[in-house]
């Protein structure tokens, strides 16, 4: 099922998710629609605060844009192909830098027609759970890293935006006030 993503100004995208004690019948149907939503809306990463609600939950895929947007994957120390963990669901990820920030382009489903240069670091550290509740681990760089961290800031309440330079944000300030305008005013009053 296609779900609604929400837009900047929505309060979802400020909430900290929850953590998720357990693979229920429930995170697996909320990963199936994230995934259809994701590719629906031809994104690489989604989260769940993105859907509206908030749990430590984000669903990633990278191979449609490999060619454009290269990424590497290290399985216990080893290179591997970044197709073999492709679809990607990370629950509860814990993301630790080890690499020098590297200055990359980003967009964000929830700010349409909206990107940016952001710096992050270029290589991370990735420790999760899976769609099944395993344990998860891997160094990833590139596309996968941005994509990784730019959810689980999401994860967190973090936007993009949060990470832009001060002269950029400047820039897109009056399209970033006129997309929270729009989308406060669809919002229910309280």
């Amino acid at each position: 099922m296609i779900l609604e993503i929400v837009k900047y100004g929505h309060p979802a995208l400020r909430q900290k998710g929850a953590k998720i004690e357990s693979i229920t019948s429930e995170i697996k149907k909320l990963i199936a629609n994230m995934f259809e939503t994701m590719e629906q809306n031809h994104g690489v990463g989604l989260a769940a605060q993105q859907v509206g609600v908030a749990k430590q939950l984000t669903v990633i895929d990278v191979r449609a844009v490999a060619a454009d947007r290269p990424s590497t994957l290290e399985l216990d120390g080893q290179p591997a192909d970044v197709a073999s963990i492709m679809p990607l669901v990370l629950i509860n990820p814990v993301v630790t830098p080890v690499g020098a920030p590297a200055t990359g382009g980003e967009g964000c489903l929830s700010f349409p027609e909206i990107f940016a240069e952001i710096a992050r670091p270029e290589t991370v550290d990735v420790r999760a759970l899976d769609a099944q509740g395993k344990t998860i681990s891997f160094r990833c760089g590139g596309l996968l890293a941005r994509a990784v961290q730019h959810e689980t800031d999401h994860l967190n309440g973090i936007l993009f935006i949060d990470r832009m330079d001060k002269k950029t944000k400047a820039e897109l300030q009056p399209e970033l006030d006129e997309l929270q305008a729009v989308t406060k005013a669809t919002l229910p009053k309280k």
